[in-house]
């Protein structure tokens, strides 16, 4: 069980992007959709996104394989001291100190020449495809949360040129037996950038918490994408969008979870300021403009206590 009561009822809207690339009407109904549910928890599901299922299975493939490996040649592609691409072993990302560090191991795929890959055929290529596809979906996203909020829909296209794009392969082993209580797949936080899209496997176990502090459940839904806001969304907007704290519990069954993220944000030297739609007269802006790098370079020594390099 989960340390807290969950609310379980469907509270996480399911977005249906049908016609959004070339339908001026169905941009405009998807990004109010978006837009309600990014006042809410700042997260909502993506339906008919356009990413072919075939592409996201095998890219699932590609993780079981990766994460089935011995412990020897997962090692031979772990992430350097200070990197930002790599293995990561069990128990190296500490979200919530208070729960100590994250039952999970993952690789954070880098796609340049000096970033390291495990030795399976097909792994860099079939993520590379997939990068390419949900990035593409990534910057239709950005595009609508601009829209809903008033603004043109080119708002905020150059603060992402190019987009800063990390892909995660993410595995939560089962919870063992005699791990501490408060120790969980992944800690409470909130992701730290743009926006992420997320394929979860049917194991469960994402949790999300709503802007009156219950625990929802993000179910998996055959089909879609989880989509989430960044800190850096809830900076532009003041607020009015929704970075929300979520975390991830493993089941104590025998499989596991396994998730892939695709982090989307701006460029690291882009000036992340309140959008003037987003403040109200006679107010002021809530935080100080920064720039994207600066404001991720933070939050990575807080995870890691090492400066990040890449």
């Amino acid at each position: 069980m989960s340390p807290e009561t969950l609310v379980t009822a469907p509270r996480i809207p399911i977005v249906d992007l049908t016609g959004t690339v070339d339908d001026a009407r169905c941009r405009a109904a998807a990004a109010r959709a978006i837009g309600e549910a990014a006042e809410g928890t700042g997260f909502f599901y993506v339906a008919n996104h356009g990413v072919e299922p075939a592409l996201v299975e095998r890219a699932f493939a590609q993780a079981r394989t990766f994460f089935a490996l011995s412990d020897e040649r997962k090692l031979a592609a772990r992430m350097a001291p200070g990197a930002v691409y790599g293995y990561e072993p069990l128990n190296t990302e500490t979200l919530d100190a208070a729960a100590g560090a994250d039952l999970k191991e993952s690789f954070r795929a880098g796609f340049g020449d000096a970033d390291p890959w495990p030795d399976l055929p097909d792994f860099r290529t079939t993520l590379a495809a997939y990068e390419r596809a949900t990035c593409d979906l990534a910057a239709r996203v950005v595009r609508l949360l601009a829209l809903s909020l008033g603004e043109s829909e080119d708002r905020l296209d150059d603060a992402f040129r190019p987009a800063s794009r990390r892909l995660r392969l993410l595995h939560y082993p089962a919870r063992p037996a005699d791990a501490p209580a408060r120790q969980i797949g992944a800690g409470a936080h909130t992701d730290w950038g743009g926006i992420t899209i997320l394929a979860q496997d049917d194991a469960g176990g994402l949790e999300v918490q709503d802007r009156g502090g219950a625990w929802v459940r993000a179910l998996p839904v055959p089909g879609t994408f989880v989509i989430n806001l960044g800190d850096l969304l809830a900076r532009w907007t003041n607020d009015r969008y929704h970075s929300n704290p979520h975390r991830v519990f493993n089941s104590s069954d025998v499989r596991g979870r396994h998730s892939i993220a695709l982090f989307y944000g701006p460029r690291d030297d882009a000036r992340i300021a309140c959008l003037p739609s987003c403040v109200a007269a006679g107010d002021e802006p809530r935080y100080a403009p920064i720039t994207a790098g600066a404001y991720l370079a933070a939050r990575w020594r807080e995870a890691y206590g090492v400066n990040a390099r890449g």
